[in-house]
């Protein structure tokens, strides 16, 4: 689960870790009393969005000019800046085609900063830890000095047992080669960012940049945080912030329902019996070319109601074009179990879109056989190549309008082999 910068930057203060003085607006006028209010002679504009990139964004049929992080040196300027972002859809590197739309824009006194740092928490995945991610070289996609640079990352894996403490800090921070003062400074930011990141049950912590600005001070400009999902029933504060509005196609829905969902950019539907068979089926379908429309596992010891509730997400969404579903059947899940939950969602939504259904493993028989003798019309696959190719080809089939035909066709070229 994400929250927006304004939301994070509160977090951020109750912790301990000093931001500018800045407050969210729902329009322009809300924007310039905010100003107002600061005190402060130059402020930053920032759209509200669930994406990074937003300075190098662009708005929605406006190939250039201003994205949706601005520089105001007057009131006026901050209220027509608000006013032009407020309402229209900001597209980045994050967004996808679709972009978002702003409904709130954050503003903040702007600073000036002498040097940007980079500070994150995560969990590292090659460790099994928590880790402290530190770079000199902040305010920029740390992703690409990550590639170009690696050697101004710097990683300390934290041991649970002992947590961080602010001598284990400033033997990762010392590397940024500050000035004393900054260095303690940076090592207290970092031991509150760790408190932060287990009480929270965070999956990600991020400060970029984390700025020194004139008079020595150390400022997080931007705050990212992203939360375990599957720890939010302790958190119902934190699940408070959720900002519906932000969730794309099916997530809310799923979130509801409890199912590992991600809406992606593609047309072609997948649901696959588990974590790594979905990733499997995702990697599948862009192997061969295709674009899948999401990402969606259904938990093996999942009842039919959810199975049903997984396949109607696919079959309610506008841009999907084909569905593949890969299931395999094992240990306590059921290819008939799985059948029946598509069998349920073909009566609620009914499917008017070409599905390709893998079943493997136990009572795969009697899952296709219920499907041909009770459910929609469906091509049946052998293997995961078979599925995708046959998925792939189906969302690229220029007479979709003709699925019978489609379908009698498909089936004709199965059974010849």
């Amino acid at each position: 689960m994400n929250i927006h910068e304004y939301q994070a930057k509160r977090l951020f203060t109750e912790h301990g870790i000093p931001v500018p003085t800045g407050a969210v607006a729902a329009s322009a006028q809300q924007a310039a009393e905010v100003a107002r209010a600061s005190g402060a002679q130059r402020w930053v504009v920032k759209a509200q969005i669930y994406a990074g990139g937003r300075g190098d964004g662009h708005f929605a049929g406006r190939e250039t000019g201003a994205g949706g992080i601005r520089f105001a040196d007057s009131l006026a300027q901050l209220e027509r800046d608000a006013a032009d972002m407020l309402g229209n859809t900001l597209l980045t590197e994050q967004t996808g085609p679709g972009g978002r739309e702003v409904e709130h824009v954050y503003v903040e006194e702007a600073c000036e900063v002498e040097r940007e740092l980079y500070l994150s928490m995560l969990v590292d995945r090659e460790t099994s830890r928590v880790t402290l991610i530190a770079s000199a070289r902040g305010g920029i996609d740390i992703e690409k000095v990550a590639v170009d640079s690696p050697s101004a990352i710097h990683k300390l894996a934290i041991d649970p047992r002992d947590g961080l403490h602010e001598a284990a800090a400033r033997s990762c921070i010392a590397k940024l080669r500050l000035e004393p003062g900054q260095e303690a400074e940076a090592a207290r930011i970092a031991v509150a960012l760790y408190g932060m990141f287990t009480e929270l049950d965070a999956s990600l912590i991020e400060i970029n940049p984390l700025a020194i600005v004139r008079g020595g001070q150390m400022l997080a400009l931007d705050a990212v945080i992203a939360f375990d999902d599957n720890a939010l029933y302790r958190h119902e504060e934190i699940r408070a912030l959720r900002d519906e509005a932000e969730l794309r196609v099916g997530e809310l829905a799923a979130s509801h329902h409890g199912l590992n969902y991600i809406k992606l950019d593609g047309n072609i539907g997948c649901v696959a019996s588990g974590a790594g068979m979905a990733m499997a089926t995702v990697d599948a379908v862009c192997l061969l070319g295709g674009k899948p429309a999401n990402f969606l596992d259904v938990p093996p010891d999942a009842p039919v109601d959810r199975i049903k509730d997984a396949c109607k997400l696919l079959l309610a969404d506008p841009d999907v074009q084909s569905i593949l579903v890969n299931v395999f059947g094992g240990g306590i899940m059921r290819c008939d179990h799985f059948a029946d939950g598509i069998l349920l969602a073909n009566r609620e939504v009914p499917l008017k879109v070409p599905m390709v259904v893998r079943l493997s493993g136990t009572n795969a028989t009697l899952g296709r056989q219920r499907l041909r003798d009770s459910g929609p019309d469906v091509v049946f696959a052998g293997d995961l190549a078979e599925a995708a190719r046959q998925a792939v080809s189906a969302a690229s089939d220029t007479r979709l309008l003709e699925r019978k035909s489609w379908w009698r066709r498909t089936q004709q070229l199965l059974q010849r082999g």
